[in-house]
């Protein structure tokens, strides 16, 4: 990680306004329900999740315009708490798999509710001392987090009065037409692929290679990632790449030509059971290695940034505004502490609660409960920093949060496997059940640790780009986390009973095809079962080790030779092995594009403008960070509204697509049509920039 120069001690004049207000808290909290409602909902009945921050940011900019005094600050603040909502729901990674094992006949309110609003309140605390590390001292991306602080910041510009000399009001519509030129044509594109599905939003070419050998020539066509891959930048993009090829090109191949596929089992359908149930295995072992490795080298700024905030508090005041500016004022380690307190007594209920229903002694219990919280605390702590590293790569959405969750289960399954092997719990009438469902209990609050981890630094880089006051944007996701859990339980019992899940059905009669896959619960929960029946087969975990510590060693050769022009990020990586490749392929041709892009600009910047190369290169570069911010909302609106319809229909008793225009005998059509806009969105992306006429200031 790149070290920029610490601008904590430096002031900046930022007009002061109001952030945390009662009406943007009142918003903030009716879109956090509706959405993380939404998101549950969809997560589990059709697959499908979005994005909240980004649509969050529009509606806030539209309903509170009507309102008097409203600013750029406050319409972030309403974005910071909503976010919640699109995080939150990753608990149906994993909760449902207490009911799928039969330990759970529904989900309690009380329990589910302190699970998540603790967990998420808890990654939002373990946030605050890796803020200063990964957000204000980071060269990395948050590509979400960019562009939505573009789309406030454009928001705000067209509130101002008409007082800006013409050129700034030129500059200015000009980015909104950027913005809005991107959001149509992803919007547009997300509308044909998702909802009427006449173009394709991805396609994959599978390949026999011998035998049962098999591969595919994957591409996804989402215009979102497009945009997210032109601002990671080309050393994250071909770490992915990489772990793409070697997942796809070299392991895949390698495993379907030496493991019998089944009975009547196709090329494709063998080629990708053996990618997800073993391929992304070593995906999760090269994940966890790397993120050990970036705690590791995360350790000395984050005690730094942990020694300014209390050296701020021991000040008074004014001593206080000579260290730091608001825009680098975390909560107080008073508050912190007094949070984290109430955190670890609502764990302490929850998990009391959760144990006790089980018949053990006090002692035994207490036991289980504290090394429960204990377990939830400290992996919690290494997942926010490995999950906020991911979201500043590549951003929230393509975040791998269930690779996380696997290595959460993991660890909470031998935990709780030696602790229960020392109290004899399984030989005592489902004590195998107990451990198992107390292992899934423990990774519930790890994983909403993750999600809102990987969800608030990419919050506060927004903040840091707006001139947001961190600990304001801190304490907004903590409501928007609490609010989120009240809705988190009824959803999931609402989805239970009319659907049940996979392998556990509410009534008697139901038809076990309607039921709820839940894939990411179901692998979790099969990973705990093959760990406390010694099944598991961690010869691929242990693989994906090696290949991170390879890979370790690799990024740290190629900064030392090429004194840090080059890089591989491990984490990258890693996530190019675990993820589809259709995800991690828009990415990385938005990073290659990104790459050509800016060296024909500055090529061009040092013919056309002498003196002013730099000027002209960031002038031409933002009207690209504009359009692809722009990318990046048009699909996350578009999927609120394709999300919103996909409930209403279902809830009605119609159609999953009820948008759908054509049929499967389309396809080879849709295929043609999603690979025709892709390419000519590249195309027009190019063209876009290019054409950037560079005046300088009078000033300059």
């Amino acid at each position: 990680m790149t070290e920029k120069k610490d601008l904590s001690a430096e002031k900046v004049s930022y007009p002061t306004l109001p952030e945390l207000t009662f009406r943007g808290m009142f918003l903030g909290m009716l879109i956090t329900i509706i959405f993380t409602a939404s998101n549950v909902y969809l997560g589990l009945k059709v697959g499908l999740t979005f994005s909240s921050s980004i649509p969050a940011a529009i509606i806030s900019m539209a309903i509170l315009r009507f309102c008097k005094n409203s600013n750029i600050l406050e319409n972030n603040m309403v974005q910071t708490q909503a976010s919640a909502a699109g995080t939150l729901s990753a608990i149906i990674f994993i909760l449902p798999g207490l009911l799928m094992l039969g330990y759970w006949q529904g989900f309690p309110f009380w329990e589910t509710l302190l699970l998540c609003a603790c967990g998420g309140s808890m990654g939002v605390l373990f946030t605050i001392p890796l803020r200063r590390a990964m957000v204000v001292n980071s060269d990395l991306p948050y590509p979400e987090g960019r562009a939505a602080a573009e789309i406030l910041k454009v928001g705000s510009q067209l509130r101002k009065e008409k007082e800006s000399p013409s050129n700034e009001k030129k500059q200015k519509s000009s980015g909104m037409k950027d913005i809005i030129n991107g959001t149509l044509i992803s919007g547009i594109f997300s509308l044909l692929s998702n909802g009427f599905h006449v173009a394709s939003a991805e396609v994959s070419h599978w390949i026999s290679l011998g035998r049962t050998a098999a591969t595919q020539l994957p591409m996804g066509f989402s215009m979102a990632l497009l945009g997210a891959g032109y601002l990671i930048g080309i050393a994250s993009g071909m770490s992915i790449f990489i772990g793409t090829l070697l997942s796809w090109g070299v392991l895949v191949p390698y495993l379907t030509s030496i493991l019998p596929p089944e009975q009547g089992q196709t090329i494709a359908a063998f080629a990708q059971s053996v990618w997800a149930s073993k391929v992304r295995f070593i995906g999760a072992g090269c994940i966890g290695t790397a993120a050990v490795w970036t705690l590791i080298t995360l350790t000395k700024p984050v005690i730094d940034g942990i020694k300014m905030s209390i050296a701020a508090v021991k000040n008074n005041n004014s001593a206080k505004d000579k260290i730091l500016h608001h825009t680098d004022i975390d909560m107080s380690p008073k508050s912190v502490i007094l949070v984290l307190l109430t955190i670890i007594v609502g764990l302490f209920i929850a998990f009391y609660s959760f144990v006790s229903g089980f018949d053990l002694s006090l002692s035994v219990t207490l036991t289980y409960v504290i090394v429960g919280i204990l377990v939830s605390m400290l992996m919690g702590f290494f997942v926010a920093a490995a999950c906020g590293y991911m979201a500043g790569l590549i951003g929230t959405s393509a975040s791998p949060i269930s690779g996380i969750g696997i290595l959460g289960i993991i660890v909470s399954s031998l935990v709780v496997l030696g602790l229960s092997e020392a109290f004899n719990v399984f030989n005592m009438p489902n004590g195998t059940m107990f451990a198992t469902a107390f292992a899934i209990f423990i990774t519930s609050v790890i994983v909403s640790i993750a999600a809102i981890s990987n969800d608030n630094l990419q919050d506060l880089k927004t903040g840091q780009l707006v001139g947001a006051t961190p600990w304001k944007q801190q304490v907004a996701l903590i409501i928007g986390s609490i609010v989120g859990a009240f809705a988190i339980a009824p959803v999931l019992n609402l989805l239970y009973q009319a659907y049940g899940f996979t392998g556990a059905l509410p009534r008697a009669g139901m038809d076990p095809s309607q039921a709820l896959g839940a894939p990411q619960a179901t692998l979790m929960t099969t990973i705990a079962q093959g760990i406390f029946s010694s099944t598991l087969d961690w010869n691929y975990i242990l693989i994906g080790i090696v290949v991170g510590i390879i890979a370790i060693i690799t990024d740290r050769l190629l900064k030392h030779f090429s004194k840090g022009k080059l890089s591989l990020p491990p984490l990258a990586v890693g996530m190019g092995i675990y993820l589809p490749p259709t995800l991690e392929l828009p990415l990385v041709v938005g990073s290659i594009m990104g790459y050509f892009i800016h060296k024909k600009l500055k090529a061009r910047a040092a013919t056309r403008s002498p003196g002013h190369e730099e000027q002209d290169f960031e002038s031409c570069n933002q009207r690209g960070v504009l359009f692809a911010s722009g990318l990046i909302v048009g699909e996350s609106l578009m999927g609120v509204l394709i999300a919103l319809l996909i409930v209403i229909s279902v809830t009605s008793g119609g159609s999953e697509n009820p948008l759908a225009l054509v049929n499967a005998d389309f396809q080879t059509i849709a295929d043609l049509i999603g690979s025709a806009c892709f390419i000519g969105t590249i195309l027009y992306f190019i063209r876009h920039i290019f054409k950037t006429q560079y005046t300088p200031d009078d000033s300059e």
